[in-house]
């Protein structure tokens, strides 16, 4: 297992280097680890279907099972749904349905029936040539019809359409999801809020991606809001709220174009969420977290960005005594007047000495 485990770890490394040398190329077939990871620790997926529309190199599923390993499951528990992906989760020894076709999963959905736990997704973004206008009739747009010029919500209802009745989804989608009004995507938005499907949104900071510059957030949907099971607790219900994550603020420059969360971030949001969903602990922060309710999201027009319902943080305020603060602060002006009129002195002295007599 260790060295398996090993090759794992090298593969997953020239996958990263490949997917930083090949830029917007590479970064197609890799979800950066951190990322992955965050959206693993947060739905959790300790057992059942995990599906991947876009799977690309495959580590969606590779941190699925390195989940279920870190807190005690089977591997065998988890059942996961050309090249790229078959090869990273083979020299791990993660077995796996991997079906590929060259029309692509909108028009030859190879498993029309499959209806996951868990779904896991970086679609590309905001792609623009995925045959939208020869699928304006399909069961999957139970939310209304995506543009022909843009896959993003074609993405998020092809992802709920395969979603079993209590399963959860983790996307990445560009920011633009959040508020775009264009060839229907509000109303889309609206219908999918007001449908109590979108659960949870998070806000990334820039520079996680090898592959764009474009901003980039997660989308948390649930078939069912009002249940749902993890870690063997049942969920609250948590109908008439979405919870807001801005997590821009948060990771660290690993080199000078590259940003990563750190354990503690993930930690910081996963908690987050949990806490939340189960009803314990949870309290919004400001500038951080905020569980907004439909009628607030309602008066922003349903617009998901997070920063609207966040807030600003709080400064931290400072513990001297006002009476100590406004006397060090007159003192400095008293000082700085002093200097003033010095100078005032010198520069008028100077001016002398240089007129002609």
């Amino acid at each position: 297992m260790a060295a398996r485990d090993l090759l794992g770890r090298v593969y997953e490394y020239f996958l990263g280097q490949f997917a930083g040398s090949e830029g917007k190329r590479g970064g197609e077939f890799y979800t950066p680890r951190s990322v992955v990871r965050t959206m693993v620790e947060m739905l959790e997926p300790y057992k059942g279907r995990v599906y991947d529309p876009c799977c690309g190199s495959g580590g969606m599923f590779v941190q699925s099972e390195k989940f279920v390993e870190a807190h005690g499951g089977r591997l065998g528990d988890i059942a996961i749904t050309w090249r790229l992906c078959k090869m990273n989760l083979a020299v791990r020894g993660i077995d796996a349905d991997i079906r590929w076709n060259s029309e692509g999963t909108f028009h030859k959905n190879e498993l029309p029936d499959l209806r996951a736990d868990v779904i896991l997704a970086n679609p590309p973004f905001n792609i623009s040539d995925w045959g939208g206008e020869r699928l304006r009739e399909d069961a999957r747009w139970k939310y209304g019809l995506p543009p022909a010029g843009n896959a993003n919500f074609a993405w998020l209802q092809h992802i709920l359409h395969h979603l079993a009745p209590s399963g959860t989804a983790g996307v990445v989608l560009a920011n633009g999801s959040m508020s775009s009004t264009q060839s229907g995507e509000g109303e889309m938005r609206r219908a999918m809020i007001e449908g109590e499907v979108v659960d949870c949104m998070i806000a990334l900071p820039g520079q996680l991606f090898y592959s764009t510059q474009i901003p980039a957030c997660l989308w948390f949907l649930a078939k069912d809001k009002s249940n749902g099971i993890a870690r063997d607790r049942k969920l609250r219900d948590r109908r008439g709220e979405v919870l807001f994550i801005d997590a821009r603020k948060l990771g660290h420059m690993v080199d000078r174009t590259r940003r990563e969360f750190s354990d503690a971030d993930i930690a910081r949001i996963a908690d987050t969420y949990h806490a939340w969903r189960l009803g314990e602990g949870y309290a919004d922060v400001p500038g951080f977290c905020k569980s907004a309710s439909l009628e607030e999201i309602r008066s922003h027009d349903h617009v998901l960005t997070p920063g609207r319902y966040v807030g600003a943080e709080v400064a931290e305020e400072d513990e001297t005594p006002f009476a100590e603060r406004f006397a060090a602060l007159q003192e400095q002006l008293e000082t700085q007047f002093a200097e003033a009129e010095a100078l005032t002195a010198t520069i008028r002295a100077r001016l002398a000495g240089v007129m002609p007599q």
